[in-house]
């Protein structure tokens, strides 16, 4: 039984409707099935392709660690965008609505554990999680729960995790007490506990948002990140032959999209804001890279906060990325 889990909300997917019998004229609220992860009797999943959402509603992470909260509203904002994009991928591609862990009555660390549980619970179901925050806490049980995942099947797998995000959020920790910029220092300890390496990778670090000790524990645990400006400025292609060398070193990829990594135009609904982070459209180009590859596992998207969004802008960009995601993971179901 996972503690801390709310059945998926049917009322949110609603939207305009053109058709209900054309498949080439569906939204996603026509074709999104559910699944309650606490029933026995849900059964694995034995088509081509399906993705679970799954929604982290809690932002104590970002209050922990004296951000604005407002991001415990994230997941129900994402899933309404979401509700009216158009079914532009094969019909062989499956959508579940999982439902929501929640950390309104719990410690962050009990919330993170049943998180962990739920991520484990749905990629035995044979299904591909994309979690929907929420803070950016989100990332140490959605790792957990991968990494207990293979450790349940005694299997022995390098994870790597890619990071959009204007921070490293390795902070230091008390045992117990992670916050929203704790978490990938919280996975190290992890895999050292387990004597496995470590991999990750962040790309859009904003200098000013991260001091120099944190540079320097990067630095320490070999962690590879590529500066925002140089991403801005740069050519973004130039970038692939790095992302090619960390990928190629690991067995699976965790994906995390940290929503303060874009500019503050696009996504002023974040904890911080920022006003010289990324284009949407050259995270997008990074992010379909890596899913080529075929070692994506696992993908979330933090940080979004409808207390301080306009236009609901932020939301909506989260919706096109998890469009973007999906339909570039499905695509090879068109060439069948």
């Amino acid at each position: 039984m996972i503690n801390n889990y709310i059945k998926p909300d049917q009322s949110i997917w609603t939207g305009r409707i053109d058709s209900e019998e054309d498949y080439d004229a569906l939204r996603w609220h026509q074709w999104i099935k559910f699944i309650d992860l606490n029933d026995e009797s849900t059964e694995t999943f034995t088509g081509i392709l399906g993705f679970a959402l799954l929604g982290f509603k809690s932002d104590k992470g970002i209050e922990q660690n004296l951000g604005r909260v407002g991001a415990y509203n994230g997941p129900a904002a994402i899933r309404k965008e979401l509700a009216n994009k158009p079914c532009s991928f094969s019909p062989d591609l499956k959508l579940f609505d999982a439902g929501d862990i929640t950390s309104e009555y719990v410690s962050l660390i009990e919330a993170q554990e049943s998180l962990a549980q739920a991520v484990d619970k749905i990629l035995s179901l044979n299904l591909f999680p994309i979690l929907l925050g929420g803070g950016h806490e989100i990332s140490y049980g959605h790792y957990k729960g991968i990494f207990d995942h293979f450790q349940n099947k005694n299997e022995d797998v390098d994870i790597g995790i890619v990071n959009f995000d204007a921070h490293f959020d390795n902070r230091p920790y008390e045992e117990g007490m992670g916050t929203s910029g704790t978490m990938f220092r919280q996975i190290y300890d992890l895999n050292k506990q387990f004597n496995k390496d470590y991999y990750y990778f962040v790309l859009g670090i904003q200098k000013s948002a991260n001091t120099r000790s944190l540079f320097n524990y990067s630095d320490e645990t070999k962690t590879k990140y590529v500066l925002a400006k140089e991403i801005t400025n740069g050519d973004v292609f130039s970038i692939f032959g790095e992302l090619d060398k960390f990928v190629h070193k690991i067995d699976h990829l965790y994906i995390t999209i940290d929503s303060d990594v874009f500019s503050s135009s696009v996504a002023p609904g974040v904890s911080a804001p920022q006003p010289l982070g990324l284009d949407p459209e050259k995270v997008i180009i990074l992010l379909k890279y890596l899913l080529g590859h075929d070692k994506a596992i696992s993908i979330d998207i933090a940080e979004v906060s409808p207390r301080f969004d306009m236009d609901n802008s932020t939301s909506t960009l989260a919706a096109i990325l998890i469009f973007a995601i999906i339909t570039k993971l499905g695509e090879w179901l068109e060439y069948r």
